[in-house]
Formats: structure tokens, sequence, C-alpha cells
């Protein structure tokens, strides 16, 4: 795949990955969770997530990359030990899937790439296509028949949105876009996709 150009602050992405040649990046429940805690120590400093969902060999995620201010203004609220220096968001992508693949091949004895390189994203200029994309990513265990019910699928963010318990989600963002927590739930039923497939990274 030819080089990708990095993420752009303030912007809004699908950002999509898979396991090199279908290889699986998620075995036991100890790795989801894994994944999750390196995606928080990487990821949130430089970008707010609205969804994920993470499958046995790929995930998906919708995101929006902070501006610089909004990098700073995170720095400061969350009292990192460090000088605030600006972090770019493809390479702290890169440093979570090294991370992650390193500990990975360490528990299985394992060696090499483990993910797909360059990662896959879609720049998200739509807001209608953000909307469907929010409701694509948790249906996406029943589309690839991980599931029958992608309201069950434990690995992603759908039951956080219908829950009051604290979340690192943009959470309210996405029910006040959609008008509320019945809404969410109405936007999921049924959905179709035929109409942003070419959209959709498969």
């Amino acid at each position: 795949m030819a080089n990708l150009p990095p993420l752009a602050e303030g912007c809004t992405y699908h950002i999509y990955n898979r396991g090199t040649n279908g290889e699986t990046l998620f075995r036991t429940q100890r790795n989801y969770m894994f994944f999750l805690q390196r995606y928080a120590d990487y990821i949130q400093p430089v970008a707010e997530t609205y969804a994920y969902c993470l499958m046995g060999n790929h995930f998906h995620l919708a995101i929006r990359t902070r501006m610089p201010e909004e990098q700073a203004d995170y720095h400061a609220a969350h009292a990192i030990g460090t000088p605030f220096r600006l972090l770019s968001p493809s390479r702290r992508f890169s440093h979570l899937f090294n991370a992650y693949a390193k500990a990975f091949n360490h528990e299985i004895g394992r060696t090499g790439s483990l993910f797909e390189h360059p990662f896959h994203r879609k720049l998200v200029t739509d807001e209608a296509y953000f909307w469907r994309l929010i409701t694509y990513i948790h249906r996406n265990p029943e589309h690839h028949g991980f599931i029958d019910d992608f309201r069950t699928w434990p690995h992603s963010s759908y039951s956080a949105f219908l829950s009051d318990r604290p979340t690192r989600l943009n959470r309210a963002a996405v029910l006040e876009g959609l008008g509320g927590r019945e809404a969410f739930v109405r936007a999921h039923d049924g959905a179709d996709y035929q109409d942003i497939s070419e959209l959709l990274l498969e």
C-alpha cells in the first residue's frame, strides 16, 4: 500500500486496520483490554473518540484529532508530569500498534509485523456519513458474522452510550447529535449501508 498523508489536526476520521495476512489481533479478553488501555495512553492525548469496535482480526474507530491548543488543554487537565510538546496523531497510532504488537508477540511467541501498514484512514467531511459511520462501526460484528446481535458484542462502544458510567468516549456529542439515547438506539435498527458502501474501508 502506498504511503498515506499524516492525520491532519482538527479532522474527523474513520480509522481501520487489520492483521497482516488476516492475522488474528485479539485472542483473549486480556488482549482486548490491553489494546484499549494502550489506546487510551497513546491516542487520548491527540484525539477524541466517538465510537470503536474491536473484532478478532480487525477494528474500526471514529475519531477527531485534537487541535494543538486542545492537546495543550488535555495535557494541563490531566496533570501529565512532563513539559507539554505537540504530538503527531499518526505517530501516536504507529506507537500504539507497535506497543501492542510487541506485547502480543511476546505473549504467544510470535515474531514479525502484526498490523497492516500504513493503517487505513478515511477523512470524514460529510455529516450524514459520520452518523452512518457510528452505527456501521457498532453493527460490524453482526455484519461480519461474529455474532447474531451486535448489541451483545462486548468489545464495542455501543453499550457505553446506554450507560451513565464514566467513559473516555465523547458520548455527549454523539447523543446530542443523534437526539438522545432513544434516537441513538433507533439509528442502529435496520441500518442499510449500500449507499455509502464505497466509503467504507472493506
